[in-house]
């Protein structure tokens, strides 16, 4: 039995979210779907993480076991022609058999997308949040750095899937402005539900005043949620990178196939 791990991305717009639903259309429900066709058979597809409804992927890792015999290098084409416009598949490689797209990844990015303009702009309706008011990227980037390192996030997390732990540890947390629009990254060991949008709203709060960024290592301590920012909308938050080892590893970081 072959083990496929594929790269794709996706605009999370018209979907509840990857995990599917009953009664929701979702990524991974339409993916299925595709892969069964190319097969021939019914497939079970492992993905990297559960991104919520209206949430994207610029890189998103998943994989399937199938028999089926068709060439790998024509996965990504054939897959395609089966996806709506929305998904796509931009490379596939033979994973060992061993490999889990969730249970295998090393560490995660995600990207928090503001359009900090007073001008909607409609061809980033779909892709940013949309947030007339100023922001102060200088208060912002202090509050970013004091989410690094090892911590319990609960105060940052919404009640939803439940977890062993809320400890992560957090590599990264930048938040950087050009022009009018404002990208926050924060790459961990893992996520809570809603972490990265809850962590963006109280970056907010701190660009306001509302919160000092002094004061966050305290609210974390806490860990009251009702002490933290607001859980920002779905639609300015992207997967953004995936890291792994071996051939699944480099399939993730070939600058060839880079689309962000």
């Amino acid at each position: 039995m072959r083990n496929i791990a594929l790269r794709l991305s996706y605009d999370g717009t018209n979907y509840h979210g990857w995990q599917t639903q009953r009664d929701d259309v979702t990524v991974q429900e339409t993916l299925e779907q595709a892969v069964a066709k190319i097969v021939k058979h019914p497939v079970h597809i492992t993905g990297c993480g559960r991104t919520d409804a209206g949430v994207h992927a610029l890189r998103y890792c998943a994989n399937f076991r199938t028999d089926g015999t068709i060439p790998i290098e024509r996965v990504p084409l054939a897959v395609n022609s089966r996806l709506p416009e929305d998904i796509a598949v931009s490379a596939a490689v033979e994973a060992p058999e061993d490999f889990n797209a969730i249970g295998s990844c090393i560490q995660k990015e995600y990207i928090y997308r503001i359009h900090n303009s007073r001008l909607r702009d409609p061809f980033l309706d779909r892709g940013a949040c949309f947030y007339p008011q100023p922001l102060d990227i200088g208060r912002m980037a202090a509050a970013a750095a004091a989410f690094v390192g090892t911590h319990d996030f609960a105060a940052v997390r919404s009640l939803g899937t439940e977890t062993k732990t809320t400890v992560r540890t957090v590599h990264w947390c930048r938040a950087e402005r050009e022009g009018d629009n404002i990208t926050v990254s924060v790459c961990a060991n893992g996520f809570l539900y809603n972490m990265v949008r809850a962590i963006v709203g109280t970056l907010v709060y701190a660009s306001y005043g509302k919160l000092d960024p002094a004061d966050i290592p305290a609210l974390l301590e806490a860990g009251d949620r009702r002490l933290t920012g607001p859980t920002m909308p779905p639609q300015g938050l992207y997967m953004h990178r995936v890291w792994y080892d071996g051939a699944v590893g480099r399939m993730m970081t070939d600058a060839a196939l880079d689309i962000s």
